[in-house]
């Protein structure tokens, strides 16, 4: 592929839910040598360091299970506005951080690509589907309303107006096998694609992809990835508090990722939801910065061989 300069753009987000240990993720897919296997494969990498929420004040949510909400609404401004000055440049790779910093990605993505002229799309790689409201939370964590947020659903009214909604038509959620019943009526209302667990032992992870690829390639669209640690099978990739059974094995990550890279339709790429503290020797960092690699072109003749001894 063609040389990307890489923008890596630290997001500790970690007020999106109430265990603790995510703000350590952007440090630790640098100590996992992300840059290095970057810059490996030709590209050049730019970090920016870790950003830090701005600070605002909110009213209480009508829904007093929120957690963190003047916290969460300060990162979405930050990291929106870091999308938009990054974009331009080049492609940004958020490092979070928990799922909520994407109510901030997205938007500014999507905001970009509105500047640009193109559509703007996103694929979901994530057990859940993220698709909640402050109103329709009932554990209160916010790292379950990114999609909620960037499509335009009610009760985000403490949040930034969007510069650009998000065409529900225009997600695609990969992976997904836990959904509560509001989640599950949201979906149903809406036109997201979804792919979960059952369609991908059915018919395998490689279609369902390539039909969404095709839609994003045949209008010249912006691709944000949204890569959740909990894609993954915890077997493989234990470092995360939402760990469900059941998930990607690492054949399938790198097969996604290789997809895209075959595609060049990736814009920009969020890495979320590594909880360090949780990680068995670097084992689920080292996997993630393995499977930004097979994004940005390492194939499987290239792949290093990782004794976790």
């Amino acid at each position: 592929m063609t040389q990307t300069h890489c923008i890596l753009i630290g997001a500790p987000v970690d007020c999106g839910k109430r265990r603790r240990g995510c703000l350590m993720g952007p440090d630790a897919y640098r100590t996992a040598g992300l840059a290095e296997a970057i810059t490996a494969l030709g590209h050049t990498v730019e970090d920016l360091g870790n950003l830090a929420p701005a600070a605002v004040e909110v009213a209480p949510h009508a829904n007093d299970k929120v957690y963190a909400l003047a916290e969460n609404v300060g990162w979405t401004q930050t990291l929106m506005a870091a999308a938009q000055q990054a974009a331009p440049r080049g492609l940004p790779i958020f490092l979070g951080g928990d799922h909520a910093l994407a109510l901030g990605t997205v938007a500014g993505m999507a905001a970009h690509a509105q500047t640009t002229g193109r559509p703007f799309f996103a694929l979901w790689l994530d057990a859940h589907s993220d698709i909640h409201t402050p109103n329709t939370t009932d554990s209160g964590n916010l790292h379950g309303t990114p999609v909620g947020y960037v499509i335009g659903r009610d009760g985000f009214e403490a949040f930034p107006a969007l510069p650009a909604r998000v065409d529900p038509a225009n997600i695609c959620m990969i992976g997904l096998r836990s959904v509560d019943s509001a989640e599950h009526a949201a979906l149903l209302d809406i036109n997201v694609d979804v792919v979960d667990m059952r369609v991908i032992d059915e018919s395998g992870i490689r279609t369902p992809l390539a039909a969404f690829l095709d839609r994003v390639a045949a209008v010249d669209g912006m691709l944000h990835v949204s890569l959740d640690v909990d894609f993954l099978d915890p077997s493989v990739a234990p470092a995360v508090g939402t760990t469900v059974p059941g998930g990607a094995t690492v054949r399938e990550g790198h097969l996604v990722m290789e997809m895209l890279c075959d595609s060049g339709l990736v814009t920009s790429l969020d890495l979320v939801e590594l909880n360090p503290f949780l990680d068995d020797r670097g084992k689920t960092a080292s996997l993630m910065v393995d499977l930004t690699a097979s994004l940005l072109g390492r194939r499987v003749f290239d792949r290093p061989t990782r004794s976790h001894a």
